[in-house]
């Protein structure tokens, strides 16, 4: 009858291993949630150096597309 006993007595590993686990998940849904807005940027970034590379060198389309051109304006 030790297989009665087994079935009947609480594993509280086992639960703080399935709540550490459920923790964990949430946590990343958490973080992957809140990237978003910088996944935004990354995307509105890449649209505007392909769009600015066209007219001019790579190099200068990053600095036009993060707001620094005027201060590498060459005269």
């Amino acid at each position: 009858m030790p297989e009665d006993k087994d079935k009947t007595t609480f594993d509280f590993a086992r639960v703080f291993t399935r709540l550490v686990i459920l923790l964990c998940a949430l946590s990343l849904s958490l973080i992957a949630f809140s990237l978003r807005p910088v996944a935004k940027w990354a995307s509105y970034q890449s649209i505007c150096i392909e769009q600015e590379s066209v007219k001019a060198p790579i190099n200068w389309a990053v600095r036009k597309c993060n707001g620094r051109s005027k201060v590498y304006q060459v005269k």
